[in-house]
């Protein structure tokens, strides 16, 4: 690998109305699996929304973005089983995918909430340095990290982009993990004033997988 920084690929999406236990199903007893076979992923967790625009957020930390571009993970991409097929052309609404860096991590722990901070502009890195640095302060906060959108130029669109309809991408995500729900819907208040033109969505952990 020729990056020395992880991977993340961070996903929002909303589901069709009436359709969740085929996404529940697909979700559960397929696509985790399927994507943490891929080598160089390394994590999955799956968050479901308590506050925020978009109902369902997932990530996966991968060795590298180069994991991202590889010739496995396009081959799994570009050749979606049947099920993949049909959740991604009827089921996913309002896709938001974007391959990252991540650029900080601080905190050894994982939380069981999630506050996502979603920028449409690159904010910068110093701030949101500084935004961690001050939250780790508080024995609520698990962890904090920063992801900083790749080039999306160097990752072609995918047979699986094409049926959802194209997806949309954000430049920087804040992603802060908390103990308890209701430290996290508190930090949001807080940073919503700091970064008033940001997407925030509190989400409660579902469920995580490894590799």
């Amino acid at each position: 690998m020729t990056d020395a920084l992880p991977g993340i690929l961070a996903i929002f999406n909303n589901v069709a109305p009436g359709r969740e236990a085929d996404f529940e199903e697909w979700f559960q007893h397929e696509h985790l699996a399927e994507r943490l076979a891929v080598p160089g992923f390394l994590l999955g967790r799956r968050h479901e929304a308590v506050s925020g625009t978009r109902r369902f957020f997932n990530f996966y930390v991968t060795q590298s973005i180069e994991v991202l571009k590889s010739t496995a993970y396009l081959e799994r991409l570009d050749h979606p089983t049947p099920m993949t097929r049909m959740v991604m052309s009827e089921i996913f609404k309002d896709m938001i995918r974007t391959v990252c860096h991540r650029t900080l991590r601080l905190g050894a722990m994982r939380g069981t909430a999630a506050l996502a901070v979603r920028f449409g502009e690159r904010p910068a890195e110093a701030a949101l340095r500084a935004t961690i640095e001050r939250l780790m302060q508080d024995k609520a906060v698990a962890c904090g990290e920063i992801w900083q959108a790749a080039d999306a130029r160097e990752f072609p669109v995918s047979e699986e982009e094409r049926l959802r309809g194209g997806d949309r991408k954000i430049a920087a995500c804040l992603l802060v993990e908390t103990l308890r729900v209701a430290e996290a819907e508190k930090i949001a208040v807080t940073l919503q004033s700091e970064y008033p033109q940001a997407e925030i969505g509190v989400y409660r952990l579902l469920c995580e997988i490894r590799a």
